[in-house]
């Protein structure tokens, strides 16, 4: 499998020569979605959610496919009949040839007065990648490479931390960061690195790796 960085909290993932997309929002690239055979989104909040680019990916590729929550859904399944499949927290799935597991319910709580939409991550291939979306949930078994939201107004990194700590995956690759400056990424790649416990690295939008 090779996964590739796009911007923010969107990565590609290819394997057998299909792709899979999870989460093209609207902080990342405008065609992040085109050409993928099947898209995961895992909330609403438009930095993961684009309407308009998922219509253009869906319009572009008559067989791909979109897995998503129920509030998602209802905004595209009418114009894709039988295209747009509604999942929650235990669900299994295949699509695009990857192997799926749905795993957690609710977002993070940014402040005690905004109330919480629902959240979903997606555990891929036994474990190879979890994206949790914006919550740090834990899927309650092995992950190899777990893509960790670094900075988010609903986190702090001693909570990022944390989490690397109790995924306890072999190496943990930055997501959710285009908030954070250049001037802050040594200072939390230091911090998660030495305190993490497990591998951790990031990529610049458009590099790849193996897994």
């Amino acid at each position: 499998m090779r996964l590739t960085k796009m911007s923010h909290a969107c990565v590609r993932l290819e394997k057998d020569g299909r792709t899979l997309v999870i989460d093209p929002g609207g902080f990342s690239e405008q065609g992040a979605a085109l050409g993928a055979d099947a898209v995961l989104v895992t909330h609403e909040h438009p930095d993961h959610f684009d309407e308009g680019r998922l219509r253009a990916a869906l319009e572009a590729a008559p067989g791909a496919e979109i897995w998503t929550l129920r509030s998602v859904a209802e905004q595209l399944s009418a114009a894709f009949p039988g295209r747009v499949r509604t999942v929650g927290h235990g669900d299994t799935f295949t699509a695009a040839g990857f192997d799926v597991e749905v795993h957690g319910e609710l977002h993070a709580v940014i402040h005690p007065d905004i109330p919480r939409i629902t959240n979903i991550g997606f555990l891929v291939d036994d474990g190879a990648v979890f994206h949790p979306g914006d919550a740090l949930t834990v899927p309650g078994r092995p992950v190899d490479t777990l893509l960790l939201p670094v900075m988010a107004p609903w986190n702090k990194i001693s909570e990022v931390i944390d989490y690397v700590r109790e995924v306890k995956p072999r190496r943990a690759i930055d997501i959710h960061d285009a908030l954070l400056t250049d001037l802050a990424r040594p200072i939390y790649d230091r911090q998660i690195g030495a305190l993490g416990g497990t591998g951790h690295g990031r990529l610049t939008p458009g590099d790849a790796t193996d897994l």
